[in-house]
């Protein structure tokens, strides 16, 4: 649809606008449930105003996706008990991780962007770290939603030489990466990027696994801090202004909580 240009910027301002005062409104019980209201306003514009810059032949298609998900995640979070609430966070997370991984790659093979020079080094540099933390929130998470299900054992696992382990997988990622970056087709390099993907997965899963299950409520508070930084990194590449600051606000608070439980 045809929106004027300056509908679109303000309506997303506003969201973060409600977006950071439900926050604030979290921050106490007696003003939790306002806060919470003023979060589910703000994403309701924000998801409105994205549905009003669709095409009216992609418009179906988008509404369909979001009923759906929308019912299902009702569905789901209704059955689930107070008690039961880190678990429900730990595999919500690893659905940002996996959005956060596709979209990195459907934006770096999208035939309709051509970009050269620093924009594309640039891009490919976003692409790279939405993938990398994506991969990691992703593999992560759903290892912090086993062992508080109790699907994993709670028992950290702790496996010879485990931190030049993670480091090696580092180290192998970052030259991936740099691989990645030095591609000279524009589209190109993407078994660089699936590879590395693979190899963060891989640290998200060790790293989780070796610390026991008495602490993954403050290592579901670190995923969830990953997850804004992926979802901000998303931001970057799809040019969305709304999802960076949104992904800043979770990845920044998510890393103080964290620090706060620690």
């Amino acid at each position: 649809m045809n929106l004027p240009e300056s509908l679109t910027p303000a309506a997303y301002l506003l969201a973060a606008v409600l977006f950071i005062m439900s926050l604030g409104g979290l921050s106490t019980q007696v003003n939790a449930r306002r806060g919470n209201l003023l979060g589910i306003f703000g994403m309701i514009l924000a998801v409105g105003i994205t549905a009003l810059t669709f095409k009216a032949a992609s418009l179906p298609v988008f509404l369909g996706v979001v009923t759906l998900a929308t019912v299902a995640g009702a569905l789901l979070a209704a059955r689930v008990s107070m008690t039961s609430m880190p678990e429900l966070v730990a595999i919500l997370h690893s659905f940002v991780g996996l959005a956060a991984i596709l979209v990195g790659i459907a934006s770096h093979l999208d035939p309709a962007i051509d970009r050269i020079g620093v924009e594309l080094a640039i891009h490919r540099v976003e692409v790279f770290l939405g993938v990398f933390v994506g991969a990691i929130t992703f593999t992560g998470s759903i290892v912090a939603f086993g062992k508080l299900k109790g699907l994993i054992r709670s028992k950290p696992l702790i496996l010879p030489g485990r931190h030049l382990l993670n480091l090696g997988a580092l180290l192998a990622s970052l030259l991936l990466g740099a691989r990645f970056l030095a591609s000279a087709d524009p589209h190109g390099g993407v078994g660089s990027l699936l590879v590395m993907a693979g190899l963060a997965g891989f640290l998200g899963i060790h790293m989780v696994m070796a610390i026991g299950g008495a602490d993954m409520p403050v290592v579901v508070s670190v995923l969830n801090s990953y997850s804004g930084w992926a979802a901000a990194a998303a931001g970057f590449m799809l040019g969305n202004d709304l999802l960076i600051v949104t992904g800043a606000l979770v990845g920044s608070s998510g890393a103080i909580l964290s620090i706060i439980m620690c």
